[in-house]
């Protein structure tokens, strides 16, 4: 029983709630699809003339329901990291909002 007692600590310690700098990275992101989906073509010619082509699309369930990117940015950290953002989204010089 003694030798479970650090792993168990160690799972309980990885589900604290993460860095802010992480929780504003990641969430960052999420709200980034919140906005507007995302995508992506890709369209090539291999050796022998083959041609190759892709197609990626990046759709939140934020965007689906029309949620206020700033509202999910604000949630999102502060459930990640137990805390609210260092700044709001809108304020963020790397926001194109």
């Amino acid at each position: 029983m003694k030798r479970l007692a650090p792993l168990a600590l160690l799972l309980l310690t990885a589900c604290g709630p993460m860095t802010l700098a992480e929780a504003e990275r990641q969430c960052f992101e999420r709200a980034r699809l919140a906005q507007q989906p995302r995508g992506e073509v890709a369209v090539g010619v291999g050796s022998g003339g083959r041609t190759a082509a892709g197609f990626e699309l990046n759709v939140s369930s934020d965007y689906i329901m029309g949620r206020d990117p700033a509202a999910v940015y604000e949630t999102c950290v502060m459930s990640k990291a137990g805390e609210p953002p260092s700044r709001p989204l809108y304020a963020r010089p790397d926001w194109k909002g």
